[in-house]
C-alpha cells in the first residue's frame, strides 16, 4: 500500500520568541512505519501534537486520507482515525485493562463489549492482554502495550507513538515491533517519534528528520544509513564527546554505607556496601531490587532491617521526571523551590529561588525563555537538564540517579555525563543506575551488580557486568 494516510504541509508553530516549528512537512503512508527523528527539542513531539489536535499550528495544513481536516481538539483527530500514545503513561492504575480501554468512549461501560474489542485488536496485531487484570499489576512493557491497545480499540488506523521503547528491554522492543508491523501490514500507518537510531534503522520504512524546528531530511530508509542520519540530526555542530571519568576519587572518605540492609519490597538477601566521595558508582540489576535500594539510599523510603549511614543532604534524580521530579504546571522557579521539599521550614525567599532557577537555566544550558515558564513547556531533554542542575546546584555530598539519560539523544546524554563527571571531580559521590550496560561501562569508576545473593563489584567493562547479571539468575 502506498496511499497517504497523514499529510502535514508547511507546519509552523511559535511559542513566544521560540520557533518550535518552521515550515515542516511530513507525509506518512499506509502499510508503513515512518520514523520521526531529531535531537531533544527538535520539534518532533510538537509536530505530532499538532497532528493529534492537541496544538493548533500557526500556519500549514493537515490532511487525513487525502481529506483536508481542521483539528480543533484530540476528539477531532480520534474521529478521523488518528490516535497518539504519549511518552508518559496515562493509565488509571486501580482500574482493569478493560476499564482503561473503555475510558474516553461513550455510553454505558459494557465489559463484554470491551473485551471483544480487545480480542479483536489481539487478532489483528498480536497485542494481547487479559481484560480483567488491573493496571497496577502490569509491568512497563504491558502498560505500553495497553496504551496502544486502547487506541486501536477505538478504531484508530493512524498510530502516533512518542518514544515507545524508552522503558522497554531489548526483548520487549522486538516483540512490540513485531506487533506494530502486523498492524501496518493490515493497512495501518505508524509514525514513530524516536531518538534511537537502532529502532529506526531496524524497523522503519521511511524517515523524517527535524533539527531545531526545521525539516532537514525526508527519505526512504533504503536511501539512508547510520552516518547520514546522525549528520542530519546533529548538523555540522560536533557532538559532545563523552569520555569516561575513571580516576581515583578525590577523597577516600565514605559518604554513604549500607550494612545488612533489607526492605519489605526488596525480596533479596541483605545488602552491604560503601560509596566513596568523588566516585561514580554504577549500579546494574535486572529486577526491582535496584529501584528499592536507590530510594533507600536517597532517603526516600525506609529500610526494615540493618543499618545505613547517609548524609542529610542528598540530590536525587528519579527515572520518572513528570510526577516525581517536576510538577508540569509549576514554573521552573516553583519547581526549583521543590528541592528538598519537606525538609525545610519558614518563609520561601522567592527572589532567591528565581535567581537560583535562572542560574541553573544558564549553567546547564536549559532551552527555556526564563525561570517563569512552566516545566511542561520544556522538551524532555531540557527538563532533565533542569532537574539535574537543581539537584547539583549546591554540590550535595551524595547524588543518586535513576536512568538519567533515558529518552535523551546523543548530545543531551553526553551533556548529562559531563555534568556527572564534573560533580564527581568536585567530590560528590555519584550512585548511577542505568539499564544500558554500555553507559555503565562508559561513565563508572566501578560497578555494583545487584542479584539475589546480594551485591558483587566489578570493573566498568560491559562483558564483566553482563556476565555477573546472567550469573545472578535475575
Amino acid at each position: 500500500m502506498s496511499e497517504l494516510a497523514l499529510d502535514l504541509r508547511g507546519i509552523s508553530k511559535r511559542f513566544g520568541q521560540v520557533d518550535a516549528l518552521d515550515d515542516v512537512s511530513l507525509a506518512a503512508k499506509r502499510g508503513s512505519i515512518h520514523a520521526l527523528l531529531g535531537e531533544n527539542g527538535a520539534g518532533k513531539t510538537t509536530l505530532m501534537r499538532i497532528a493529534f489536535g492537541m496544538l493548533r499550528p500557526d500556519s500549514g495544513s493537515i490532511a487525513v486520507n487525502r481529506i483536508p481536516i481542521n483539528l480543533r481538539s484530540p476528539a477531532d483527530a480520534i474521529a478521523a482515525g488518528v490516535g497518539m500514545v504519549h511518552q508518559q503513561f496515562s493509565l488509571v492504575p486501580q482500574m482493569t485493562v478493560a476499564e482503561n480501554v473503555a475510558l474516553g468512549g461513550r455510553g454505558r461501560f459494557r465489559p463484554q463489549v470491551t473485551a471483544r474489542r480487545i480480542a479483536d485488536v489481539a487478532r489483528r496485531t498480536g497485542l494481547s492482554l487479559d481484560p480483567m487484570r488491573r493496571v497496577i499489576d502490569l509491568g512497563s512493557a504491558e502498560r505500553q502495550k495497553l496504551e496502544i491497545i486502547r487506541i486501536l480499540a477505538h478504531n484508530a488506523d493512524i498510530l502516533i507513538l512518542d518514544e515507545p521503547t524508552a522503558v522497554l528491554t531489548s526483548r520487549d522492543i522486538g516483540e512490540l515491533f513485531t506487533q506494530l508491523r502486523a498492524f501496518a501490514a493490515g493497512g495501518g500507518c505508524i509514525v514513530l517519534i524516536t531518538h534511537k537510531l537502532n529502532d529506526a534503522l531496524a524497523h522503519a520504512d521511511e524517515v523524517t528528520v527535524l533539527r531545531r524546528g526545521r525539516l532537514v531530511l525526508n527519505a526512504s530508509m533504503s536511501e539512508v544509513n547510520r552516518s547520514s542520519l546522525t549528520s542530519a540530526m546533529l548538523g555540522s555542530a560536533p557532538a559532545v564527546t563523552a569520555r569516561s571519568y575513571k580516576g581515583t576519587p578525590l577523597r577516600q572518605k565514605v559518604v554513604a554505607a549500607f550494612n545488612g540492609v533489607t526492605t519489605e519490597k526488596q525480596g533479596q538477601t541483605p545488602l552491604s556496601f560503601e560509596v566513596l566521595a568523588g566516585e561514580v558508582l554504577g549500579v546494574a540489576a535486572l529486577d526491582s531490587g535496584a529501584a528499592t535500594m536507590l530510594r533507600v539510599l536517597a532517603g526516600r523510603i525506609s529500610h526494615s532491617a540493618g543499618s545505613i549511614s547517609i548524609p542529610t543532604h542528598i540530590g536525587f534524580v528519579p527515572e520518572n521526571r513528570i510526577g516525581e521530579a517536576l510538577v508540569p504546571a509549576f514554573s521552573l522557579t516553583e519547581n526549583f523551590a521543590l528541592k528538598a521539599a519537606g525538609s525545610r521550614s519558614g518563609v520561601i525567599d522567592w527572589r532567591a529561588m528565581h535567581a537560583a532557577a535562572a542560574s541553573v537555566i544558564e549553567d546547564f544550558e536549559v532551552m527555556a525563555e526564563g525561570a517563569g515558564v512552566p516545566a511542561s513547556s520544556l522538551s524532555g531533554g531540557n527538563q532533565q537538564r533542569f532537574v539535574l542542575g537543581r539537584e547539583l546546584h549546591d554540590d550535595p555530598p551524595l547524588l543518586v540517579l535513576e536512568n538519567p539519560t533515558q529518552g535523551l539523544d546523543v548530545n543531551a546524554a553526553a551533556s548529562v555525563h559531563a555534568r556527572i563527571r564534573a560533580a564527581a571531580a568536585r567530590g560528590t559521590a555519584i550512585v548511577f543506575y542505568s539499564s544500558d550496560l554500555d553507559e555503565l561501562a562508559e561513565i563508572s569508576d566501578r560497578v555494583m551488580v545487584i542479584n539475589r545473593s546480594g551485591v558483587k563489584f566489578t570493573s566498568p567493562e560491559r562483558q564483566s557486568i553482563g556476565q555477573l547479571l546472567l550469573e545472578s539468575g535475575a
